[in-house]
C-alpha cells in the first residue's frame, strides 16, 4: 500500500477512535512527515484525503481541524423542520458513459475468451459464480476499495435487482427494509414485490437525518452512500459511521448500494460502508450497469463471513443466472486492467468537465 494510504489510514483510525475527537487540531504536514517518517508531499496528500471525504477541514491560515462526530446535526429553520438540503442534477442511474468505453478491447477479449476456454464454456456455472471472475473482483475490491475479501465472500447474480430480491430471500420478508427518500423507485417495488415491508426515511444534505434512523423500527438499511439517485447525495464519514452504529444496536444489517463510486471526482473512491465494517454487519452489492453497459446483465455481493452460511441455506439452491462466457469475459477484462483505465479515463473526463464549469462560473 502507498504511504499516503498508510497515513490516511492511520489519521482516519485516530479519528474515529477519539485520538482526535471533533474540533481538535491535527498536527501540520511538517509534523506528520517528521513523525512518520514520510515527506511533506505524503503528509499533504493524506490531509488532503481526509478532508475530501469529510473527516477534517482546512482552515487557511489556522491548520487543520476534526469535523467528523458521532451523530451528524443541521441547523433547522421555521417551526423546527430541516432546512432544504441542496439537491444536484444526477444522470439516469442506469446510464453509462459509452462513448469512451474500449469496445474494440472489449471485443478482442471476447475472442480471446472464446479462443482460450472452447467447450468448457458450455459447462454450468456454480450458484455463487465462476471463480474466475470472483477471483479477479476479490483483487480488484483490495486494490481499488482497501475491501479485503476472499472469492468466496462474492456471490454474482444478473443484475442489481436480481440481487436486491436475494437479499430479502437470505435476510427474511418478515423485517421491515428501511430506504432512502428519495431513492431509486425499484429498489422499494423488487422489496415489495418479495413481500417485504419498507420504511422510506427522508435525506438530509449528507444522508439519513439522524431523526429518522432513530424513528424507525427496521432492522435492514439499504443506503446508497455515494450519489444517491435522484438526490445526488454523498454521505460524509461521520453519516457513514452513523450507519455502521445503527446496524450494530440494532443487531441489523445494511445493504451497501455502490453502483456509480468508481466515478468519483474526488483522488480516490470514498471508503466504503464495508471497509469501515468491523461487525460483520454490511452486505456490499454493486454491477457493471454504470462502469460498461446496461446491457450486460452482471451485479455481485459481498458478504460477511459470518452470514456466508445463511445465504448458502436460503438461496444457495439457485443457478447462477449469468451465463459463463459473460462471467470469464469480465474476468479477463478486469485482469487485463482495462477495465480500471476506462474508469480512469471516464473519471479524467467529468474532472475536466467540471473544471470547465467551474471557471465558466467564476469559482
Amino acid at each position: 500500500m502507498k504511504a499516503y494510504m498508510n497515513l490516511y489510514i492511520s489519521l482516519r483510525e485516530k479519528i474515529t477512535d477519539g485520538t482526535y475527537p471533533y474540533g481538535t487540531k491535527i498536527p501540520s504536514k511538517r509534523q506528520l512527515a517528521e513523525d512518520y517518517g514520510v515527506s511533506v508531499i505524503t503528509a499533504e496528500h493524506s490531509l488532503d484525503l481526509l478532508s475530501e471525504e469529510g473527516y477534517v477541514e482546512m482552515k487557511e491560515r489556522s491548520g487543520c481541524f476534526v469535523i467528523y462526530r458521532e451523530k451528524e446535526s443541521y441547523p433547522v429553520g421555521n417551526g423546527g423542520q430541516s432546512l432544504p438540503m441542496e439537491r444536484v442534477p444526477v444522470e439516469m442511474r442506469e446510464q453509462g458513459e459509452s462513448d469512451l468505453f474500449p469496445f474494440s478491447a472489449f471485443a478482442k477479449t471476447m475472442r480471446s475468451v472464446l479462443s482460450l476456454y472452447g467447450e468448457k464454456l458450455l459447462a454450468p456455472s456454480p450458484h455463487q459464480g465462476m471463480r474466475e471472475l470472483q477471483r479477479a473482483l476479490s483483487d480488484y475490491l483490495a486494490r481499488s476499495r482497501n475491501m479485503k475479501v476472499t472469492p468466496e465472500q462474492i456471490l454474482i447474480g444478473s443484475g442489481a435487482e436480481y440481487l436486491y430480491g436475494l437479499n430479502v430471500q437470505a435476510l427474511g420478508r418478515e423485517r421491515l427494509y428501511a430506504l432512502e427518500n428519495p431513492s431509486y423507485e425499484k429498489i422499494r417495488k423488487v422489496y415489495e414485490a418479495n413481500l417485504a415491508r419498507t420504511d422510506l426515511l427522508t435525506m438530509g444534505p449528507r444522508g439519513i437525518e439522524t431523526e429518522e434512523l432513530s424513528r424507525t423500527k427496521a432492522s435492514v438499511l439499504h443506503v446508497t452512500p455515494f450519489n444517491s439517485y435522484p438526490s445526488g447525495i454523498t454521505a460524509n464519514a461521520s453519516k457513514r459511521a452513523e450507519y455502521i452504529r445503527w446496524a450494530c444496536e440494532r443487531n441489523g444489517y445494511i445493504i451497501e448500494d455502490d453502483f456509480d463510486s468508481e466515478f468519483t471526482l474526488l483522488s480516490k473512491p470514498e471508503d466504503t460502508l464495508y471497509s469501515l465494517d468491523r461487525e460483520g454487519r454490511v452486505i456490499y452489492m454493486n454491477s457493471f450497469t454504470k462502469t460498461i453497459a446496461p446491457s450486460l446483465r452482471a451485479a455481485y455481493l459481498v458478504l460477511p463471513e459470518k452470514l456466508l452460511p445463511r445465504y448458502e441455506e436460503k438461496v444457495g439452491f439457485y443457478t447462477c443466472t449469468v451465463p459463463v462466457y459473460d462471467q470469464l469475459v469480465l474476468a479477463e477484462f478486469i485482469d487485463s486492467g482495462l477495465f480500471e483505465r476506462h474508469i480512469n479515463r471516464v473519471r479524467r473526463r467529468r474532472r475536466a468537465a467540471l473544471k470547465r464549469e467551474e471557471e465558466r462560473s467564476g469559482k
